[in-house]
């Protein structure tokens, strides 16, 4: 297939443009750059430096057979301090795509989702039958996508797949998590050992866990994106689909340091803080349904998650 993929230049987008091509699928990654770098577009793959909204221009060249949906601003506390921004690029610029694909002729997406649709749950597994309550314009930005991806699939039979991701870490190609700031947890907690930070911040060492720090669950990105290509195969004209990625295993704060801990040999010191508002004390992803339908698994323990999200930290430390 000759596929779009937007935002192709960040982290997740490139894993996954990076493993189209291995596959043998003809890609063309579009990026603004503005959280994107050019270096994670891997070679073979066609790069349009540009905003989403200009996305009529490349598929107007005829001949694409899908779109894979990375391009969003994706920081929860900058979306609360700028909506605007996230109604703008993530709704907007998604509408603007959904036209260019009409127009030309481009019926299969998968997009990028996020459990932040969920908002405060209890603690049990999420479902896709959880309903959507976020409580942030991120996640509201979109759940919103998600009704214009149900409404374009009714209307105009587009097959569509949003793909809902918990924790996503490790590396893949030599494409990793490098963001400007940082508020992923692996990532924090390894640039302790990198000589980047004096200690992570643990936000709660008071809640109902085994260990008092919050449960959340991990996925490799290459398992990730996996799911996106099998996803991409199988979607229906017509039809919208939701699926969660997860483990379906949680993980507690400390035993992402103790992890970090063993594959590093640093002590990683942690600086103990009072919970963050909204924190629930545990969210794990049940991925039931993607597997019973797509076949698809994630593979990949916690400490393969964290080795190679540390060999690509370790490659940019001076």
């Amino acid at each position: 297939m000759k596929v779009l993929v937007t935002g192709g230049a960040g982290y997740i987008g490139s894993v996954v443009a990076t493993q189209l091509l291995e596959a043998g699928h003809e890609v063309t990654v579009m990026d603004n750059l503005v959280t994107g770098r050019t270096d994670s577009v891997p070679e073979g793959a066609e790069f349009v430096q540009g905003d989403i909204k200009a996305s009529a221009e490349v598929l107007g060249r005829g001949g694409y057979d899908g779109v894979l949906h990375f391009a969003a601003r994706s920081q929860v506390a900058e979306s609360v301090a700028k909506p605007e921004v996230y109604w703008d690029n993530n709704v907007s610029g998604t509408l603007a795509l959904l036209s260019a694909m009409r127009e030309n002729g481009v019926g299969r997406i998968v997009f990028s989702s996020t459990a932040a649709t969920y908002g405060v749950t209890g603690d049990g597994p999420i479902t896709e039958d959880t309903p959507a309550a976020p409580i942030n314009p991120y996640g509201q930005s979109k759940v919103a996508v998600d009704y214009a991806l149900q409404g374009e699939a009714a209307a105009h039979g587009l097959a569509a797949t949003s793909l809902r991701y918990f924790n996503v870490g490790g590396s893949y190609a030599g494409r990793g998590e490098l963001h400007d700031p940082e508020t992923h947890l692996i990532p924090n907690v390894l640039a302790v050992a990198a000589g980047r930070r004096t200690s992570v911040d643990v936000f709660g060492t008071d809640y109902p866990t085994h260990d008092g720090t919050a449960i959340r669950d991990y996925l490799h990105v290459a398992d990730l994106a996996q799911a996106h290509l099998l996803a991409l195969d199988a979607v229906t004209p017509g039809v919208h689909r939701i699926y969660n990625l997860g483990s379906g295993t949680g993980y507690s704060v400390m035993e992402v340091v103790k992890a970090a801990r063993a594959v590093t040999g640093h002590p990683i010191p942690v600086n103990p803080l009072p919970r963050r508002a909204g924190d629930p004390a545990v969210l794990v992803a049940s991925s039931d349904r993607i597997h019973t339908e797509l076949g698809w698994k994630a593979t990949a323990p916690l400490d393969q998650i964290v080795a190679d999200a540390w060999t690509f930290m370790k490659s940019f430390i001076s």
